[in-house]
């Protein structure tokens, strides 16, 4: 099962997947884990054969560590935000 972690394309795969996961339930907790995920595809691409699966999986969460705060920073409410909603989708 680790040898999986030095493909490239399984990476790719796995961003896709918590890319569509993150579409089903919007929280940007998976989002966080797709970008790691489709950031370390060329990282395993070119230093695949030197990394090891727990250099692998440390980069993977590093990554996807700095894309997590990186998306709370730009896309959250600033401090005292509420955030309300006037309309509803149902509303005609």
């Amino acid at each position: 099962m680790l040898a999986y972690v030095s493909v490239w394309w399984v990476w790719l795969v796995a961003a896709m997947i918590l890319a569509m996961l993150e579409i089903a339930a919007p929280a940007f907790i998976f989002l966080g884990f797709a970008i790691g995920a489709a950031v370390t595809a060329p990282i395993v691409a070119i230093f695949g054969a030197t990394l090891s699966a727990a250099g692998t999986l440390l980069i993977f969460a590093i990554l996807s560590l700095i894309a997590w705060l990186t998306l709370q920073r730009v896309f959250a409410l600033k401090k005292g935000q509420v955030k309300t909603f006037d309309s509803d989708i149902n509303d005609s």
